[in-house]
């Protein structure tokens, strides 16, 4: 790929050229990332494409939504057992 090149403004703006935001999808208001690597700035356009490239990317831990049910099931029984206390004192 040929290098594309672009001015920073008096107000730090940089353009983005035309083929580039179509290519990666960058539109008004899409948030993009700027990160530095070994000194390079790295710009990560945040879109729909990219999120969903990083789907499965944190697998392997345990499960949220598992622990989420496990600890309401124990909430649950907890307040069953202090409702069968309060039934049974009266």
């Amino acid at each position: 790929m040929q290098p594309e090149f672009a001015t920073v403004t008096s107000k730090g703006q940089l353009v983005i050229p035309a083929k580039l935001r179509r290519k990666f999808g960058i539109r008004k208001g899409t948030r993009i990332s700027i990160r530095e690597d070994n000194l390079k700035l790295v710009l990560q356009p945040i879109t729909d494409r990219y999120i969903e490239s990083l789907r499965g990317s944190l697998k392997g831990g345990p499960s949220l939504t598992a622990f989420l049910k496990k600890e309401r099931r124990r909430e649950f029984q907890i307040e069953e057992r202090k409702i069968k206390e309060f039934r049974t004192r009266r």
